[in-house]
This record gives C-alpha cells, structure tokens and sequence, in this order.
C-alpha cells in the first residue's frame, strides 16, 4: 500500500486490492470495487499497476464522466456473477409481464440489472465515443493526466508557502496555502477564501476536502485539453488571491 505521513496520521492513497480479494476470498465475502474514476488507470500502459487486482472484484462501479471524458452522466457497474445480479433486482408484476411477441418481448429486460424501470440511452455516446478513439488513445490521455498530476505536485512543492496534503499517485492533488505564520482555524479559513475566489471568479473551480483537519484545495485533473500552462497559471492565481487576502478583515 501506499502511504503519506502528515501529523502522526496515515493516509493510505491506493487499496492494495489484491490483498483485499485474498481477504474477501477467505471469508466468502462480496468483493464490490468502488473504482469511481480509478478504473480507468488499467488503459494505461505505465500505471496500470496502480489498480492491479481490480480484475478480481465480484463487481466494480465506475462513471465515464469522470475521466473518459464523456459528457455528464455516464456511469456503469459490472457484475461477475450474471445470475447473482439479475436475482439481486427481478422482480415479477400483473403490470410488467413479459410476451413472447409485441412490445413486452425479447431475451433482455433491463429493467432486471437494477432499480430504474425507465431509462435513457446514456450508453450510445459512450459506444460511440470509445469506437472513434479507442482504447489506446484513452490511455494516452489518462497517463497524460496523470504525468499533469506529478507535475503539479513538484510545482507545488518548490513554492514555498504551498503545502502538499496527500500523495499524488493518480491525478488528484491536494494542497493548501501555507504561510508558516498562523494557527490550524486560521489557515483553513484563508484556504477556504481562496478556493472560493478562484470559483467565484471564475478563474480555475478545483473542490476541496478535510485532511487531518485541514482544508484541503483538491484538484483532479480529467481534462485532455489540460496544459502545463494551466497548472502554472493556477498556482500563480492561488497566490496571487492569497497576498490579497487582508487576513484582518476577511478572516
């Protein structure tokens, strides 16, 4: 597994899913994957080591929306086990009844894989768009993303009032503003105006989240028009919003 160390508290950023399918394996457990925008690190030919072992999971959830680069929504769940699936959700009603013939007819119900009876056809933009770039393109662009993420990291990590949060082991990182000079309250709430300047503003929208109490600014790069002009320009706005900041009357 790995690991980052901040305050005396582990952050473990990738699952060792090998050793949890042994564990699912041993005590005859449902091994589900929530693999959200992870999975996609498998077309990788550089980092697809990251999520060895996901190919053992009973069932693994994930969205193209979050790093295919498909338009929102777009999500998909694969299950192993195709009968465990269909018992999980069949159902039988006056109301539903299937026909040898007619509209109510054919081999496939989907309404059988899970909770929504009525549905669109969220999967043809998805066909489509895996049939004009394929496999290999996306891969190409999912380790750019990634090689975007490491680069970010070591931009952040030369500026001296930027803080890294959490290991960049994907394409997710997170940071915060630094300036050594205040209490843990005090940062997040700087950290916090600052994020809502750059989404207000309309300049760059990363989200957050909470590390060991601290605020975090969190940036998942899903984007495969994304240039290192980008990331520098972010940083400079960061601090550029940060020395704005008159921490004795905002804060």
């Amino acid at each position: 597994m790995y690991y980052w160390e901040c305050r005396n508290r582990k952050y473990r950023a990738i699952d060792n899913l090998n050793m949890l399918a042994e564990i699912a394996k041993e005590y005859n457990l449902w091994f589900h994957v929530d693999a959200a925008f992870g999975v996609w690190c498998k077309l990788s030919t550089r980092s697809n080591k990251l999520v060895e072992g996901i190919e053992k999971a009973d069932s693994i959830a994930f969205d193209y929306h979050k790093w295919l680069y498909i338009n929102y929504e777009a999500g998909c769940v694969l299950v192993r086990n195709k009968n465990e699936h269909l018992n999980a959700f069949n159902f039988s009603a006056d109301y539903a009844t299937h026909h040898e013939r007619g509209l109510s007819s054919g081999n496939i119900w989907y309404d059988y894989y899970g909770i929504q009876l009525s549905r669109g056809f969220r999967a043809l933009k998805i066909w489509m768009s895996i049939k004009e770039n394929g496999s290999e393109k996306y891969g190409r662009l999912i380790e750019q993303n990634i090689q975007q993420a490491r680069y970010l990291t070591n931009f952040i990590e030369q500026e001296q009032k930027l803080e890294i949060l959490a290991p960049t082991k994907m394409n997710i990182v997170n940071f915060r503003y630094n300036d050594g000079t205040t209490d843990l309250d005090t940062l997040n709430k700087m950290n916090k105006e600052i994020l809502f300047q750059l989404q207000e503003r309309g300049i760059f929208i990363p989200s957050n989240t909470i590390l060991n109490g601290c605020f975090a600014i969190r940036v998942a790069i899903v984007n495969h028009r994304s240039k290192k002009e980008d990331f520098e320009a972010f940083i400079k706005s960061i601090l550029d919003i940060a020395l704005s900041i008159d921490k004795k009357v905002t804060i």
